[in-house]
């Protein structure tokens, strides 16, 4: 769920100036005009995991109710290799799981103990239908029905409650007979494939009222609950912004006989400079939301903590991305895509599963969208349109099994490659990544030239380009006139424009010593795919 790093602590509403968020600067050495020289170490070559496919994240678990988002849940599981959704909102009183009986409409004693019931219809529905599509749930049963909780406060606009439970033995009661209604349900083999957690940045005061010893008693209540179920069942946490309380929560887990079975973090590359507390390894430079390796910088921290404390379960980083803002277009251009692979190519070794926020602009935390592109957290529009973050994601997959290291000249931070090879051929991401970057900015460029091994077929070399121009459907919605609410003609029209599309290259590959060339141009920010395949 996005993360209000700086105002969730000082406001219950979003202040108006807050909506662009801050400016960010960050002195970077030309970014435009870039000669670069890449000789990826095709004799070398490591095995790597695609981490960033697998596990997904929808907003709430409401929106699952609906077609439209089911419909592009099975896109994702079908070209980006889904598996596991992650959605809040279990307990939610948007899912009517403690609602009023209809048979007690006449008592006049409406309280939760003469007339409301538990009901999991709707939150049963919701996991049919993502088990039906050959998907996995993150549960996470929070918010707190209002009827149980301690307090009035909440969060969004949709309502959603941040108090504790006042009663934390009907907490339980709750707690359990919703675990074994989901063992009734689908059986206790298959719950071993899903994921639980129990609470959402429980960190931030605006998410969670009740600290860090009231989200130990959160996380006790379910670790014991599906543990005396079957030991099998895995629960994970602290899913914390900024990847904070990593260490408090190993602590607490061998104190109390309640480990994790995997751990869980959150970070966005601008989250709030003021967060001490961050894990982060990297130059100190790095360690502020102005740097365009924050977020590596802090799951290399996080994977440091885990190793050090000897943890051998798994690390998701269940939830990240280049800025939490609500509203931010930079992220519906090629420079996120570029950030993405970035990110990547640097840190993706060291989780078992990054999930970037989010599969969807299904999304009203504060507001409901109208324009088809607006600036929101989605891969995906509320049209189920493609954006270059999707995109971004069909390349990575099609990436080898084994990562290349890359030497040259001309290459830093933000300019780089992603290089892999697989039995058949050879695959060379490059991106160009500007911090500074706004939409409808200019774009720089960049020359890149590639070294290739011998034995390719250079008649078989294509390229994908992710850029203002290439594999961008706000390119095709703005010549359209960007209409905020797109006719059936005119959806017809952009969905025949948004497929993954490539060229061939062989053209622009030249023999070179031992070897082959590649001569490649490309916008700054941009990201280009070359794939050749072996002879």
């Amino acid at each position: 769920m996005m993360n209000r790093r700086h105002w969730i602590k000082t406001s219950g509403s979003m202040a108006g100036a807050m909506m662009l968020g801050p400016q960010l600067s960050w002195a970077q050495d030309k970014p435009q005009d870039n000669d670069i020289h890449l000789q990826p170490q095709w004799d070398q070559g490591t095995a790597i995991r695609h981490t960033w496919a697998g596990l997904g994240n929808v907003d709430q678990l409401r929106w699952i109710t609906r077609r439209d988002m089911q419909d592009q849940l099975a896109l994702c599981h079908k070209e980006l290799g889904l598996k596991h959704v992650r959605a809040v909102g279990a307990f939610d009183d948007d899912l009517w799981v403690l609602s009023r009986d209809p048979a007690q409409y006449f008592n006049k004693d409406r309280s939760i103990k003469e007339g409301t019931r538990i009901n999991w219809r709707t939150p049963l529905y919701i996991y049919d239908s993502l088990v039906s599509l050959g998907l996995s749930p993150v549960v996470t049963p929070c918010f707190t029905p209002t009827e149980m909780a301690s307090g009035e406060k909440t969060v969004f606009r949709t309502r959603n409650n941040v108090t504790p439970p006042a009663d934390w033995k009907a907490w339980e009661r709750v707690v359990s007979d919703f675990i074994r209604a989901l063992v009734d349900r689908y059986g206790i083999e298959t719950l071993k494939t899903w994921y639980f957690e129990a609470w959402n940045e429980p960190n931030l005061d605006g998410f969670w009222t009740g600290g860090k010893e009231g989200y130990w008693q959160l996380y006790r209540v379910l670790h014991d609950v599906i543990k005396s179920i079957d030991p099998g069942l895995r629960i994970g946490g602290p899913s914390t912004a900024r990847g904070e309380w990593i260490q408090d929560m190993l602590e607490f887990g061998q104190k109390n006989d309640c480990t994790p079975d995997y751990m869980i973090g959150h970070c966005y590359n601008n989250d709030s400079a003021a967060a001490p507390l961050s894990p982060f390894d990297g130059p100190q430079k790095d360690k502020e939301n102005r740097s365009p390796n924050f977020t590596a910088g802090v799951v290399r921290g996080i994977t440091k903590i885990l190793r050090d404390n000897d943890f051998r379960g798994e690390f998701h980083m269940n939830e990240w991305g280049l800025s939490w803002y609500p509203y931010n277009p930079v992220r519906e251009t090629a420079n996120e895509a570029a950030f993405i692979i970035k990110t990547m190519n640097e840190v993706s070794q060291q989780a078992d599963y990054f999930a970037y926020w989010c599969l969807s602009d299904i999304y009203n935390q504060v507001g409901y969208g109208r324009e088809a592109f607006h600036g929101n957290y989605g891969m995906l529009s509320m049209d189920g349109l493609r954006k270059p973050n999707y995109f971004a994601h069909q390349l990575l997959n099609r990436l080898g099994q084994e990562k290349v290291p890359v030497a040259g000249k001309g290459t830093s931070d933000l300019v780089n490659a992603f290089a892999t090879k697989s039995s058949d051929g050879y695959q060379v991401m490059v991106y160009a990544f500007d911090i500074n970057y706004q939409a409808g900015n200019a774009p720089g460029k960049c020359a890149v030239t590639l070294d290739l091994p011998g034995g390719i077929d250079p008649a078989t070399a294509r390229i994908y380009r992710l850029d203002d121009d290439h594999n961008n459907i706000l390119k095709s919605w703005n010549e359209m006139g960007n209409p905020a609410i797109p006719t059936a003609r005119q959806l017809d029209r952009l969905r025949q424009e948004n497929e993954l599309g490539s060229e061939k290259a062989g053209n622009l590959i030249k023999t070179f010593k031992k070897g082959y060339q590649a001569v490649l141009d490309m916008p700054n920010p941009g990201v280009v795919l070359l794939e050749v395949d072996k002879r």
